[in-house]
């Protein structure tokens, strides 16, 4: 396989029922970094019980816009859980950014949120706390043993559909019954 052919990036991981850990259980993982270094992705349809309104007030931002300040908070995985990210569409010069793929970018810089709060951010956009992180070979590892599927992403699955069903429409696409799948693997 090629490193091209192995790439995961804007990719979504769909967790299988092999995963019991709670955090990962029924999760879609958007994976933003993946390299012969190791994995690094963002937990996209699990909700904290904090609002934008909690992290404005934490970081000391004005927002007047009630239905901003009502957004949810994502948790995106168990790592730096005090590190913010915003993963949106619209690019800007926001300070601490990179380009995931075309349209999708990830911001950590505190720009981003101030922006937000003025109505003058992203149109689309999840605010998401920690992130999920692979060392080299371990997804790789994870996937073999059927703990993950893959599947495509796209604006329409990260920003438009409900927390709840974004790992059942990610699963839908792959066009198979998830009963089926085995939960040992082998080479053949």
């Amino acid at each position: 396989m090629t490193e091209d052919k192995a790439n995961l990036v804007d990719k979504c991981l769909i967790a299988t029922p092999a995963i019991k850990d709670p955090l990962f259980a029924s999760s879609l993982v958007y994976i933003c970094e993946h390299s012969k270094d190791g994995t690094m992705g963002l937990v996209i349809n699990h909700q904290t019980n904090q609002t934008l309104e909690d992290i404005f007030i934490q970081l000391d931002i004005e927002c007047l816009d009630e239905a901003i300040k009502q957004q949810p908070v994502f948790i995106g995985g168990p790592v730096q859980l005090e590190q913010g990210f915003v993963l949106h569409t619209t690019t800007e010069n926001w300070q601490k950014s990179a380009e995931i793929s075309p349209g999708i970018h990830l911001t950590s810089s505190m720009d981003i949120l101030q922006a937000i709060a003025d109505n003058k951010g992203p149109e689309d956009y999840l605010v998401i706390l920690g992130f999920s992180g692979w060392a080299s070979g371990q997804l790789e590892s994870e996937l073999q043993q059927n703990s993950w599927l893959t599947s495509a992403s796209g604006a329409e699955l990260l920003f438009h559909k409900q927390p709840g069903d974004k790992w059942q429409m990610a699963f839908d696409t792959l066009g198979f019954d998830i009963s089926m799948l085995s939960p040992v693997s082998g080479n053949a």
